[in-house]
């Protein structure tokens, strides 16, 4: 496993309230929320780089406002339709 270092100032930790290890395990969850919703990583390497399970990670992207499906309205209309 290859390790990534960033500096992060002592009152971003004061701020929120957190531990460095939780705030490390945010950091990791948001990234990987990140990569997914733009088509770089799978569900299940997303998953994995934020420490999770698939199913974990796919319950948690509601909170960060990315949708797990990739359709559109219409595309889920027709489907609805189609069934």
């Amino acid at each position: 496993m290859q390790t990534i270092q960033i500096e992060v100032p002592e009152e971003v930790f004061l701020s929120r309230k957190e531990t460095p290890e939780e705030f490390t395990q945010e950091v990791r969850i948001a990234a990987a929320a990140k990569l997914y919703e733009m088509g770089k990583m799978s569900s299940g390497r997303a998953a994995e780089l934020a420490g999770m399970s698939r199913i974990q990670f796919l319950q948690k992207m509601g909170r960060y406002g990315v949708p797990i499906f990739d359709m559109t309205h219409a595309e889920l209309e027709q489907d609805r339709q189609n069934a």
